[in-house]
């Protein structure tokens, strides 16, 4: 049997890094320099953001724009002492290091809610994603009510959400347009 010990310390992001590449399967993100093991997908959460993540590939790849699209794992830094793992990043400008662990100009996050993470994904998540700069769309993908949660941060720097079933979102910046039905993994009629 295979046991991950998580380490009772505080550390900071690179520490936090170089641990994390140490342990065998396990997931977790650095809150406020405490690690935070992450649950296991279920099925349904798994091919919300499997969908989420082929939905912005596709679109990124339809509009010729320079970004990748990235599905669980790479990292986004919040600060210093915080480190999280979103379920699908899009990342524009030059092309990260094959080596990269961290996401240095995410411009969309999305997270997938499950029960055990619909709390974060909603308040705490929400405030550390647009500490990042760089990052102008967070979509949360409640796939039981076939909705997304659209907040994005204007020209002026103003949040602005709104929840969507049907339709299309557009990503602007960086100049994406994408289904609501494709994101969440739901037949279009």
């Amino acid at each position: 049997m295979n046991v991950s010990l998580v380490p009772d310390v505080r550390m900071n992001v690179e520490e936090f890094l170089a641990w994390s590449e140490r342990q065998p399967d396990d997931r977790y993100e650095l809150v406020d320099g405490e690690i935070v093991a992450m649950t296991r997908d279920r099925a349904g959460h798994n091919r919300t953001k499997g969908a989420a993540y082929v939905a912005l590939r596709d679109a990124v790849r339809a509009s010729g724009l320079r970004c990748e699209v990235f599905i669980d794992g790479m990292a986004v830094a919040i600060n210093e002492n915080t480190v999280r793992i979103p379920d699908v990043i899009v990342q524009c400008g030059a092309e990260l290091d094959p080596a990269a662990l961290v996401a240095d100009s995410p411009v969309i996050v999305v997270e997938a809610v499950s029960p055990s993470s619909e709390r974060d994904d909603i308040g705490t998540k929400f405030m550390d994603y647009f500490s990042v700069a760089t990052i102008r769309h967070y979509l949360i993908l409640l796939s039981e009510r076939r909705a997304v949660v659209h907040h994005r941060r204007n020209e002026g720097g103003v949040i602005e959400s709104r929840i969507v079933k049907d339709g299309h979102i557009s990503l602007d910046p960086p100049g994406l347009s994408i289904s609501v039905a494709a994101l969440l993994g739901v037949q279009e009629i």
